[in-house]
């Protein structure tokens, strides 16, 4: 059984949001496998189907980022599922634009989202990290890097186009090599 999380926050008027990345992949994933509609269940957005030859869980939780802990936790001890099996995507403000790194384990770099999973499974699971950069790396002058602005705030429609939508269906496509092989999925940009 392998869990895959998505990070973001409910509802529209987060829906483009930077910090929503890990949702739109969690939707994306859900479309190009033809997963069950999701339903509201473990303080989640769930969906549930058989890869490959494993079980897959798809999650979007619905308690807000600051809060995504309590869901996974929900879903991990009801399923039994091994830590070393849940891998979750989640935006990455130190990675450029559209690159792609998986690692187990690690610190959470302020992210309050994996600060939450932390604290309620432990720090040993899978992170696709999904490079958003900082705003001074993009403009390259002296701009607001106020990081919860930047996180909170839509992509552009030029991002889309030069990088988001590629990376969404790259990540997607990917995720059975990633459950298979991590190796096959470790540091791509897109």
């Amino acid at each position: 059984m392998f869990l895959i999380v998505g990070l973001g926050n409910p509802g529209k008027f987060y829906k483009n949001n930077r910090h929503n990345i890990g949702y739109k992949i969690i939707d994306n994933i859900r479309e190009t496998y033809n997963f069950p509609d999701f339903s509201k269940k473990f303080k989640s957005e769930f969906s549930k189907s058989d890869l490959n030859n494993n079980i897959i869980f798809l999650v979007k939780p619905t308690t807000f980022m600051n809060n995504s802990g309590e869901a996974l936790k929900d879903i991990k001890d009801f399923f039994n599922i091994d830590i070393n099996n849940i891998y979750v995507i989640h935006d990455e403000i130190d990675l450029c634009q559209g690159r792609v790194k998986v690692k187990n384990g690690g610190g959470h770099n302020g992210h309050n989202g994996l600060k939450s999973i932390d604290n309620f499974i432990g720090k040993n699971y899978n992170r696709v990290r999904i490079g958003i950069s900082r705003p001074s790396k993009i403009y390259q002058e002296n701009v607001d890097e106020n990081i919860s602005n930047w996180v909170l705030s839509d992509f552009t429609s030029d991002e889309k186009k030069q990088w988001l939508d590629n990376t969404i269906i790259y990540v997607s496509e990917m995720i059975v090599s990633l459950i298979k092989n991590k190796n096959d999925f470790c540091d791509k940009s897109v």
